[in-house]
């Protein structure tokens, strides 16, 4: 296995990114709230 950036990193990080970007949409849909306010409501 190699460590640093390389393709597999590079294709590991990239769906990562997605399933963030999918769960923030999802989250944002159900509570009607965007990302920052979600949890400025959740830490306030």
């Amino acid at each position: 296995m190699q460590f640093g950036f390389n393709e597999y990193a590079e294709k590991l990080n990239g769906r990562l990114a997605m399933i963030g970007f999918v769960s923030a949409l999802i989250l944002e849909a159900v509570s009607g709230q965007g990302v920052l306010s979600w949890l400025l409501q959740l830490l306030g």
